[in-house]
């Protein structure tokens, strides 16, 4: 096995008592980075061990590939927090530890007397942070506070599927769970900065991201929008209301990302496409022009790219105007640009003596690199382990 750097948050505990997505992705990221991530699971096992997709030989079903991408890097405890002992070893591994993670719903701590305000008392530089629907009252007291929410539901309320679909009136979930995914990075980066205080001032604090809240600041531009100019975003297709061109189109053997909204891009545009006209037409000169004329400039770039490949158009596009296909997963599996950035790595499946892959890290560094060091944990797999390093 080639010895990795450690991690840039080498030496960093993270009790992880997050399940689902949202926490465990955010957990995820920090084990990346090289923290100690302890994974806290109930006697059963946390639910999402037991979905898919489970390979055809695994006969053990310990965990599937849902699991395994976001729990990888980490270790594995079994604590059973119904119990007095159990909930007196969790104490004793928060003071031992930077950062507690939950995202159980409001109460559940405090009713198993393991709430910050307790929490903090064994270890005052504990970081305690939380993902919940619609967040914590320590931070902003939502009137829906109590209710639970999925990926799903962050994406109604947020604004999300209000722009997202074929056309006005038409709302569509976006497919990756995002409504998990972006709480869980700006649950990582809120930690990391409190992490950053309490390294200064030996005093941790409550951190909190409400699921709803992280996909309306992903949806900025509703707002400013709205503020502006009174507009209502509504679906949009696979175009933007104020860029030109900016959209898809087709290939003789799928579809193409184009965008050129700065003019010179338009230019440049235009002349690949052996069209000095458009260049030439000063309604067309500058991006506001397009986007109101945007239908007429639809036309001309899809009569462009309708009768080329996908390759051809990226040997004539490619480093001069922003240019994608729309890729499958079969297609990112053979792309050398994954390749080259380790994007795609392979992890031991127990059970099944193979190897199956899982997404690697986006964040690179050069001296202390992230890194997908070894598949997630069977059911306690290290409770011992950890345990004792506490003197249990």
């Amino acid at each position: 096995m080639i010895s990795l750097p450690a991690g840039a948050l080498q030496g960093l505990r993270v009790i992880d008592l997050t399940q689902m997505l949202a926490g465990p992705f955010c957990t995820m990221l920090l084990a990346d980075l090289g923290a100690d991530v302890i994974k806290i699971e109930p006697p059963e096992g946390e639910f999402m061990r037991r979905q898919g997709p489970f390979a055809p030989e695994d006969e053990l079903h310990a965990f599937g590939g849902l699991f395994q991408s976001i729990n990888r890097n980490k270790r594995g405890v079994v604590l059973d927090l119904k119990q007095a002992v159990d909930r007196d070893a969790l104490i004793k591994l928060v003071a031992s530890a930077d950062v507690i993670v939950e995202n159980y719903r409001l109460g559940v701590m405090e009713r198993f007397g393991l709430g910050y305000e307790e929490l903090r008392q064994v270890n005052p530089r504990i970081v305690y942070a939380c993902i919940r629907g619609f967040g914590d009252p320590r931070t902003g007291e939502s009137p829906y506070a109590d209710w639970p929410a999925f990926d799903i539901v962050a994406q109604a309320v947020s604004g999300l599927m209000s722009t997202t679909g074929p056309g006005p009136g038409q709302p569509m979930k976006v497919g990756p769970g995002v409504g998990d995914i972006i709480p869980g990075m700006l649950c990582a980066v809120g930690i990391l900065a409190a992490v950053r205080h309490a390294d200064h001032t030996g005093e941790g604090q409550f951190v909190d991201v409400a699921m709803y809240d992280g996909l309306l600041a992903m949806c900025e531009r509703i707002i400013y929008r709205y503020s502006y100019t009174g507009e209502i975003s509504e679906p949009e297709g696979n175009n933007h209301p104020t860029l030109c061109p900016f959209d898809l189109y087709p290939a003789t053997d799928g579809m193409v990302a184009i965008a050129a909204p700065v003019d010179n891009l338009w230019r440049a545009l235009c002349e690949i496409m052996e069209r000095p006209d458009l260049a030439a037409d000063q309604r067309l000169a500058v991006v506001t022009g397009r986007s109101k004329h945007a239908e007429e400039v639809r036309a001309a770039v899809t009569a462009w790219t309708s009768v080329r490949s996908k390759a051809e158009m990226a040997q004539l596009l490619g480093g001069r105007v922003p240019f994608g296909p729309v890729n499958s997963v079969t297609d990112i599996m053979n792309d050398p640009h994954v390749a080259a950035r380790d994007m795609i790595k392979w992890l031991e499946h127990p059970g099944t003596g193979k190897a199956f892959a899982v997404a690697g890290s986006a964040i690179k560094m050069t001296a202390t690199p992230s890194s997908v060091r070894h598949r997630a944990p069977l059911p306690g797999e290290h409770t011992a382990q950890v345990l004792r390093e506490v003197g249990l």
